[in-house]
């Protein structure tokens, strides 16, 4: 996990594989060998889809629609329709999730797909061709915010900060969609639909008693404005996403899915999302049965549908519906709202084109399913992922001829398990840490250190045995999803059970300072090794998917340079103390709350946001800007004595003009060569005004050999990048200087507001010596004229 290689998300999930000629028929619609189904408007594809699905739910009686209402779809046989599974998942690879209804099986031709590091999705269209999938629409990708390090969830998600979640939404949803598919040629057509989740502000699953289907979470207008929302802004209108969830909790009192300005107004109306909404499972129900927010179960039905909800992950819409319909609490128009938005979802996958096999994915083959370019496309992911957190003294990258035996310790150095993480499929080829270590060092002693990661039972004694005459030790702790996962967020931020004890007395015992591997999805307090002269140095690697072992082992000795960066902030466990349960992102001094992210958060940090070491250091110098003030002028403001401008008042046009070229030069001063984030930050001179401290504006990822220089262009856009909330949720830019800042360089810009553009204020300014220049010559000719007359 790092801040996105978004070219390599975009190709890994255009990847959507496998599947020869099936040994099973894909479900579909509209045989053309089939008489009757052919006489159907609904199954000319000459037609736009919208009069196609005004057609077919013209067809359908009422309990035929109310049964197209929920995640499980059932067939129409008189129309030829098959049933349709809505709920599949591929979280970082096609996923299939046990005793639960999904889309997807792997009993078949196919027993496994590749697992690329979290969070990334493939490989599906394939699945469905070999007659293994009974949808294409996947819910995926988590794009809720990192918020507070205990989340269960949060190893789901790219990380705490908006910008860089709204860019890897954007580049998830058009990769797996296939945007990118030969150019751009589908169209409306989808490869298979993307589904951004959970709308909005879900951070919590259960805490201490307190669970994701009874919480209200307390969520100001500001937060909302320019944390929490961003990434569902951009994952609609820039990645056009085709699906959306709502999410379980209440937000300020209303059930997400049942809140008509979220989605109807501001996703439809202000967003233009055109697509269908699915509720969380089992998130209707819970509205009346466990919120206790309606006084009967109709009354939630008719609550989600009126405010623009069209599916139920589910049974709640199957089983009230009728009877909302014959209490009037619902109108069969909803009803057949929802329907178009489904069944366009359903034709824009073309399952009512014919016969699949002569559609654009038609031709996909097994043999591309856990082949060798997207196992080296798993490798290279976690490559770019591992972040390198601590290296005295320059310990790695080992030396392969100098090391001849390893001492590998701890619960996760050989679990297949944990290197997936949640949501996933069988992996292909899965390489654990300590199998990627045995293809360098033959002579390797491994102990487990724990009998599982809780680290209840000390077996520290015995794995002190094998540390004695090795030339190394490695230990590899962390979490796994017995410790964080869906339904369970964590109480502590320290490792679990006896893990810090095995590793200080691994560490002290050792011959030379220790290597510590964590895999965990969370952050973990780990001051203690940081601070320990034994522990040399501290690698991160998430979940890193099934080549994450093969990828340390190469990092640890040197075939590869790290390059990763945290997507988010390591905390003390003294944050802890902060109920979870608190959504404020601003801090308040008064109370003492610190704030939460890199943003706002003014407490102490075990690491940063964005912090990354690498076996090579680089230099960065910023080439003079073209200007270094902008001008945001279009017309007068009352805010403007404020300090501040409304960005909706300057207008798109405005915004355009005011966009700013910014070029840095990087250089590799080492001796190694290595793939580099270059991170682009902006803070404002005059701190506070509940304004962020720092906050990240574009980012680059860049190649470079040893001593090789390179020029990195970024672009500032004013409105977007140095604008923030106001309380009442409003974006502003403050007039102003604010600093723009690479590593340890700066420069600084100016934001003015004036009535004047930049070139105006300058022929202002040459017209007063062409004045004073007449005025001079006048008075001379006038005083000449008196002395000669």
């Amino acid at each position: 996990m790092k801040l996105l290689n978004l070219s390599l998300l975009i190709h890994l999930c255009s990847l959507l594989l496998v599947s020869t000629q099936p040994t099973d028929q894909p479900p579909f619609s509209c045989d053309s060998t089939d008489p009757l189904t052919k006489s159907y408007e609904f199954c000319k594809t000459t037609l736009p889809i919208n009069r196609r699905v005004e057609d077919l739910v013209s067809r359908l009686t009422l309990d035929e629609k109310i049964s197209q209402l929920v995640n499980t779809a059932a067939a129409i046989p008189r129309l030829g329709i098959p049933g349709y599974e809505w709920w599949s998942e591929a979280l970082h690879g096609v996923a299939f999730v046990a005793n639960i209804s999904q889309g997807i099986r792997f009993n078949g031709t196919i027993r496994s797909a590749t697992s690329f590091p979290q969070a990334i999705g493939i490989e599906a269209r394939g699945v469905y061709n070999a007659g293994q999938a009974r949808g294409m629409t996947f819910w995926t990708p988590n794009i809720n915010i990192f918020r507070d390090p205990r989340w269960g969830r949060g190893q789901e998600t790219p990380g705490e900060d908006p910008l860089v979640t709204g860019k890897y939404a954007v580049s998830f949803v058009r990769g797996i969609q296939g945007d990118s598919f030969e150019g751009g040629k589908l169209g409306e057509s989808l490869q298979v639909s993307a589904c951004c989740k959970h709308f909005t502000a879900y951070d919590l699953d259960n805490w201490k008693g307190i669970n994701r289907f009874v919480f209200d979470a307390n969520v100001t207008l500001q937060d909302l404005a320019d944390t929490y929302q961003p990434p569902f802004q951009s994952c609609i209108e820039k990645g056009k996403a085709s699906g959306v969830m709502c999410a379980y909790n209440r937000i300020n009192g209303v059930p997400n899915c049942a809140d008509y300005n979220l989605l109807s107004k501001t996703a439809r109306g202000q967003w233009g999302f055109n697509g269908y909404i699915t509720s969380d499972c089992d998130a209707v129900s819970i509205i009346y049965d466990e919120q206790g927010y309606v006084k009967e179960p109709e009354d939630a039905v008719a609550d989600v549908l009126t405010a623009g909800m069209d599916l139920d992950c589910g049974e709640y819409l199957k089983n009230y519906t009728g009877s909302a319909i014959e209490k009037k609490k619902v109108a069969v128009s909803d009803i057949d709202r929802a329907l178009h938005n489904l069944f366009s979802i359903r034709m824009r996958l073309g399952l009512f084109n014919g016969n699949p096999a002569k559609q654009p994915f038609g031709n996909i083959g097994s043999d591309q399913v856990c082949s060798q370019e997207h196992l080296n496309l798993a490798l290279e992911a976690a490559r770019n992922g591992i972040v390198l957190l601590k290296n005295d003294n320059r310990l790695l990258p080992l030396a392969k001829t100098e090391i001849t035996s390893l001492a590998v310790i701890g619960p996760n150095a050989n679990s297949s398990e944990t290197l997936v993480g949640n949501y996933a499929g069988p992996p292909c080829n899965p390489v654990t840490p300590l199998q990627g270590l045995q293809s360098y060092v033959k002579n390797i002693n491994y102990h487990p250190g724990c009998s599982t990661v809780n680290c209840s039972s000390d077996l520290t004694d015995e794995a002190m045995k094998i540390v004695k005459g090795t030339d190394q030790v490695v230990l590899v702790m962390g979490l796994d999803q017995t410790q964080e996962r869906e339904a369970h967020d964590r109480v502590d931020l320290v490792l679990p059970g006896h893990q810090q004890k095995l590793v200080t007395r691994i560490a002290s015992a050792a011959n030379k300072p220790v290597i510590l591997v964590l895999l965990c999805g969370g952050p973990v307090d780990i001051t203690f090794a940081k601070n320990d002269q034994n522990i040399g140095s501290i690698i991160w690697a998430g979940y890193p998917g099934e080549a994450g072992g093969r990828a340390l082992a190469e990092i640890i000795f040197g075939d590869h340079n790290p390059g990763g960066r945290l997507p988010i902030t390591w905390y003390p466990q003294n944050l802890t103390k902060i109920p979870m349960t608190d959504m404020r992102m601003r801090p308040e001094p008064s109370s003492g709350y610190p704030g939460r992210t890199y943003r706002f958060y003014q407490g102490l940090k075990v690491f940063e946001f964005g912090y990354g070491l690498s076996y090579t250091n680089y230099s960065y110098e910023f080439l003079p800007l073209t200007k270094d003030k902008v001008y945001l002028n279009n017309q007068s403001s009352d805010k403007i004595a404020l300090g501040y401008k409304s960005v909706s008042e300057m207008g798109t046009e405005l915004c355009e003009k005011s966009k700013l070229p910014v070029t840095v030069r990087v250089q590799n001063n080492g001796e190694m060569d290595g793939k580099h984030a270059v991170l682009l930050f902006v803070s404002q001179a005059k701190t506070g005004n509940e304004r962020p401290i720092k906050q990240l504006v574009g980012f680059n990822n860049v190649d470079l050999k040893a001593g090789e220089k390179a020029e990195i262009k970024l672009e500032l856009r004013p409105c977007e990048h140095l604008s923030s909330a106001e309380g009442d949720g409003q974006m502003v830019v403050d007039e102003g200087s604010y600093f723009l800042s690479i590593g340890d360089k700066e420069s600084e810009i100016t934001v003015v507001f004036s009535e004047d553009t930049s070139d105006a204020a300058t022929s202002k300014l040459m017209i007063l010596p062409r004045i004073l220049i007449f005025f001079y010559i006048y008075s001379f000719i006038h005083s000449f004229l008196c002395i000669l007359f």
